[in-house]
């Protein structure tokens, strides 16, 4: 069983979707780390972002695995070199280009073949699992996430103001739904769901009914 948690940078996909894989056994894959662990390689061997031949070239050429929940780049773990401010400026140059993102969906696909599966994203129900038992569109008010964002943040020792990560996320977001390839939209058949004011336990509460309600019996 596939399931599905798409929406905008700030959201709360990648704890909710962690701690419903956990809840549920399942495996867990988080796609925005794949996009940032590229754009980090990408980097250290100098890419000329203008190119974007290029920077798909060089993407391609990279080593990008998972061990548990930790994202390997050439085999180093990175999980946590990958949530820079820096990363987060240039994401964009490897997200945007359509040829990284075709060879991005042949990996996720590969790693969500026969298992069960919790994928979170911007394009999971949409382009790389669209016959995925569950689909949902998470989404939060921007001021939520927002702070959301500086929390995170925060906890790496980095400080920002909220109307900076404000102007980055509403710039991000337009990118994100405008892209040619993999765009930010709810699939036709997603839930969406508005986490603004809820807590963690009670979204992922709610995704655990409805992903139990869509389970094969037995499973």
């Amino acid at each position: 069983m596939i399931v599905c948690i798409d929406g905008p940078a700030g959201a709360g996909k990648s704890t909710v979707a962690r701690q419903l894989a956990q809840r549920l056994g399942f495996h867990y894959l988080d796609t925005g780390a794949m996009y940032r662990a590229a754009t980090l390689g990408a980097l250290r061997r100098g890419v000329d972002w203008n190119d974007p031949k290029q920077v798909a070239q060089v993407v391609q050429s990279l080593s990008i695995d998972w061990l548990g929940d930790r994202i390997l780049l050439q085999g180093e773990d990175v999980t946590d070199q990958i949530r820079t401010p820096q990363i987060t400026q240039l994401v964009h140059y490897v997200a945007d280009n359509p040829e990284v993102r075709r060879w991005m969906v042949e990996q996720q696909r590969r790693v969500g073949r026969e298992r069960n599966l919790v994928t979170e994203g911007r394009d999971q129900g949409t382009v790389v699992f669209p016959q995925a038992e569950l689909k949902v569109f998470l989404t939060a008010s921007p001021e939520t996430r927002a702070r959301r964002r500086q929390q995170q943040l925060a906890q790496q020792g980095i400080q920002a103001s909220l109307e900076q990560i404000l102007q980055e996320q509403q710039l991000r977001d337009q990118r994100d739904s405008s892209r040619s390839v993999g765009p930010l939209v709810p699939a036709p058949d997603a839930i969406e769901l508005d986490t603004t004011g809820m807590t963690l336990e009670e979204v992922v509460d709610h995704l655990e009914r409805l992903v139990r309600e869509k389970m094969p019996p037995g499973q």
